[in-house]
């Protein structure tokens, strides 16, 4: 009787603990991003340099938007569904965080969580992009971000449906150890996680052996995980490219299988020149071509991942099948190619998922699928 009544109790805590995140849930609408604000600003290159050569700016300074919050809120209101958009994160009190701040008012974006600094400037990059193909080299200088600890952001203020972070690796104070959570950027998520918010990640790229103690403590905090092939290879030790090249989907599949194993709660999307893959907790499984966008229509790549991520978590917002939300990212991210800068060319929603149309999707990345 008494191993009875325990059972009957337990039973009784954890639905009350799932009808408690689900009532958290209801009647939330929008995304919440932080983490890296970074003004951008690009030049067209003739050809990147052997040191101490010379290569020649082919064109005027483009100055635009960086990092993953901004990015991703900017393309979001350019897409033009009225979703809430909210900024958290920190820029210096200087012109380009007084340029952020404008821009975020232009395209509706709410600031109440952007604080300013007066002890960092705001974070900037110098883009080399190369006229021919759009290869980009980045000088970066982390200014306010690496001090950003989001220590001042209460969840219990917004009514936000997602809260995305990003990037990871890039964000000193959060990439450092938390004795609870492994990381503070953890801490976070899974405080807003406690709040009721659906939570996403993104990362940079780099060649180091700190994926492991960065980004794999912030995967049991994550609903959805949205990385590319290099930094999803990195995080679980699959190669996910041939030695000839050639991307290999087996390994792409296990590589999404084990960052689930690590903890992601909902979905994976891994995301490649040659299109995505998404890989759900339930076992669905969407392989998505990208548009075959020719070398001359190709301005600069800056901000694909980010237009691809946009893309992704409109369409999870809007709760859209797999396979749109899929094919509305690669569509964003072949909008994204049209500009140097990171949100330049993102247009409608309209206006980008006809690119279909003009650009047609690359060969199936896989025979029978």
């Amino acid at each position: 009787m008494e191993n009875s009544e325990l059972v009957k109790r337990c039973i009784y805590w954890q639905f009350s603990l799932i009808m408690s995140a689900a009532k958290k849930s209801l009647n939330r609408s929008g995304v919440l991003a932080g983490g890296n604000w970074i003004i951008d600003q690009v030049k067209m290159i003739d050809v990147y340099p052997q040191r101490e050569q010379l290569a020649n700016i082919t064109g005027p300074t483009v100055t635009g938007t960086g990092g993953s919050p901004y990015n991703l809120l900017v393309n979001m209101a350019k897409l033009g569904l009225s979703i809430p958009l909210s900024a958290a994160g920190l820029v210096g009190k200087d012109a380009f965080g007084e340029l952020i701040l404008a821009d975020c008012k232009k395209h509706k974006i709410d600031t109440k969580f952007l604080k300013l600094s007066s002890v960092a400037p705001t974070s900037y990059t110098d883009v080399m992009t190369e006229s021919k193909g759009g290869n980009r080299t980045f000088f970066h200088n982390q200014g306010a971000n690496a001090i950003w600890g989001g220590g001042d952001l209460d969840f219990s203020k917004t009514k936000a449906k997602f809260f995305h972070l990003g990037y990871l690796l890039l964000m000193q104070t959060l990439d450092g150890p938390d004795d609870k959570y492994g990381t503070k950027a953890a801490k976070l998520l899974a405080a807003a996680q406690s709040a009721g918010l659906k939570t996403s990640i993104d990362s940079v790229s780099e060649d180091s052996d700190r994926f492991e103690a960065v980004i794999t403590p912030a995967l049991k905090y994550t609903d959805y995980c949205i990385l590319n092939e290099i930094e999803a290879g990195k995080t679980t030790g699959f190669k996910i490219r041939k030695d000839d090249g050639k991307l290999d989907t087996v390994a792409l599949r296990h590589a999404a299988g084990a960052l689930l194993q690590l903890g992601v709660r909902e979905l994976v999307v891994i995301h490649f020149p040659e299109g995505g893959f998404a890989r759900t907790r339930k076992g669905e499984d969407v392989l998505q071509s990208s548009l075959r966008v020719p070398a001359k229509d190709i301005v600069g790549a800056a901000g694909a991942g980010d237009a691809f991520c946009t893309g992704m978590l409109l369409g999870l917002h809007e709760d859209w099948e797999l396979k749109k939300c899929l094919e509305t990212a690669v569509c964003a991210a072949a909008a994204c190619l049209s500009h140097a800068s990171c949100t330049g060319g993102m247009k409608s929603l309209r206006s980008v998922q006809t690119l279909v149309s003009k650009y047609k999707y690359r060969p199936k990345l896989e025979k029978g699928l």
